[in-house]
Parts: structure tokens; sequence; C-alpha cells
């Protein structure tokens, strides 16, 4: 069972993961978790705690990555580079808002970025659907939060705070592209003087990246599974991000396979098309071959590996002032 699969066909499967991932049927990869260096998002109460917390399960596909389902505490974990540039990356992993790929799309992410002297952060957010009041609003709560934090600790972290860029895969990619839209809108009460920092990145790059929650007879389940049953015009208008892009919208890098089978590359396109009409500065690439839910394409065989230095050379340019 891969990635792909689970995707394609929802929740019922996924959960059907968890279960045989607890009877030891679906082994998740030996990666350390949580790395050394992780702390909560929240000094207390996550917002919209329910009366019954979700209870963390680890899986995944067997042997290849790790998956995390049932957060109770939603965290950031630092991957520090031997020789820091004073540029901080948030990792957003993706999982359809079912699941969150922390292996793939969070702690390959700083395999990949540490060596080139970026500081990593890899975000481990709540999911919509295990009970949290206001359930389309849980993930960007932790988003914003995640930026808050390093911003308000940025010296100690080794960063500028105006160098604070963000990377986001799959439904990790809509959160991504939520953060860079709705980045002032007010979806919790703030806790503490953290919360006056801005949460806005500084740039955005977002991978096979859901960016629309009109129905669009895409096999992802994001939507589903962010906005519930009950679709609330509010939550759905707050969260379909091409249409939230405007002038202060960060510079966006997008990146996306042409035959991805659950997120279509138009999500990327509609993305540039909104950024160029709001005259966001963009940089785009696209592959005639890769799927979905490659990560970093750490696989020397896979079309777009490599890629990393890419998005390197770019936040290198954003982060000096474009």
């Amino acid at each position: 069972m891969d990635r792909r699969t689970v995707l394609g066909m929802g929740a019922g499967l996924i959960a059907a993961g968890a279960a045989r991932a607890q009877t030891g049927d679906d082994r998740p990869s030996d990666l350390p978790w949580p790395p050394r260096e992780t702390f909560d998002l929240w000094p207390g109460k996550a917002p919209g705690m329910p009366a019954k917390l979700p209870s963390l399960v680890r899986y995944g596909p067997a042997g290849r990555e790790l998956w995390l389902r049932g957060i109770a505490k939603p965290t950031l974990s630092v991957y520090r580079p031997a020789n820091p540039n004073g540029i901080g990356i948030l990792s957003i992993p993706g999982g359809g808002y079912a699941f969150v790929s922390v292996e793939n799309e969070g702690h390959n992410v700083a395999k990949v970025l540490n060596p080139l002297g970026f500081t990593v952060f890899a975000l481990v957010y709540r999911l919509p659907g295990e009970g949290w009041a206001n359930r389309a609003d849980v993930p960007l709560q932790d988003a914003q939060r995640a930026m808050r934090i390093i911003r308000s600790r940025a010296g100690a972290f080794g960063i500028d705070p105006k160098k604070l860029g963000i990377l986001g895969f799959s439904a990790g990619g809509h959160l991504g592209a939520a953060l860079s839209t709705a980045y002032n809108d007010p979806v919790y009460e703030p806790v503490d003087a953290t919360d006056r920092m801005p949460a806005r990145p500084d740039f955005s790059g977002l991978v096979y990246p859901v960016t629309t929650l009109a129905e669009t007879g895409s096999p992802s389940r994001s939507r589903a599974n962010l906005l519930g049953p009950s679709v609330m015009n509010e939550a759905a208008a707050r969260y379909d991000t091409v249409r939230r892009v405007d002038a202060n919208t960060p510079p966006l890098f997008l990146l996306h396979a042409a035959d991805d089978p659950i997120v279509p590359l138009e999500m990327s396109t509609a993305m540039i098309a909104a950024a160029r009409t709001s005259g966001v500065s963009i940089a785009a690439h696209f592959y005639d071959k890769g799927g979905h839910g490659f990560g970093m394409a750490l696989d020397p065989q896979h079309p777009a590996h490599g890629w990393g230095a890419l998005y390197a050379t770019w936040a290198n340019r954003m982060a000096a002032g474009g």
C-alpha cells in the first residue's frame, strides 16, 4: 500500500491502514520520532479541545515512511544546519488532512536543506476530523502559531525573523497556501505575547499543492477532510486560496508533476494565474512524470530528483530581497 493508493481511496482505507499498523501488518520506518529538539506549539490546551483527546498513532507504508494521526499536541521539530545561513524554512507535510507525513515531507526536507545552510522546522499539526471545534480552522491555527513562535525565538534558532519561508506539500501545500493568504485571519484567541508576532511567510514554496476547495473531480480527500460533511460558506471561502491571492501574498514557488493522479496540475497553474493577476512574484517547475507524494525526490531515478537545489537557490534570492 503506497501513499497514492491511500489518498485516492480516502479516509476508510486510511483508518484501515492505522489498524494494520497497530497489529504489525504495516510497519512504519525506524525513524526516531520526535526528534531531540521538539516542543509543543501551545503553552496549555490547544484551541477547541474536544471532550476526548485523540490518541497518537504511528503508521505508514510498510517500512517506507512514517505517518502520524491522532495528534493531540501539535509540535515543531527543529533541524539545525552545521553552517547556518540565517534562513528558516517551516516544512508543512501533507497527508490529505487525514495524517501527517512527517518523514517524507518533514524530516527529509531537513536532509536536503540543512547541508545548504537552512534551518528547518517540521510542523506536526492537528487534523480537522479528530473532534476539534471549528475543524476547518484547526490546521491554520497551528501554522500561524508555528510562524509566530519561530519569529519570537529567531535569535535562539540562529535565523533572521525577516527571512522565514515555508515549504508545503499536497494538503500541507494547501495549508501553506492558506498561511500565505490568510495569515492575518483571526482563527484563534491570542494566548501570549508570541501571538503579537506576524504569521506571514516571507516566501512560500508549494509542492503538488491543493489550492482550491471547489469541486474539481480530483481524487484528493483534502476538501472533505478539512471542511467535513457540512460545508460552511465562510470556511470554504477562507480556504479557497486561489481566490484569496492578492498583492500582499508572498512570492511563490510552485512544483508539480503533470501525471499527478491525486492533485491535478491545474491546482498549481490556477495559483500561478492568480499570482500573475495580483503582481505576485512566482517561480514554477513542472515535470512530465513524477506522480504524487515524492517529497524531496531523494531517489536518483525520480524525474524530479535534485529539485531541492532549485528551491534553495530561489529561497536565497527571496531572502536577499528578490
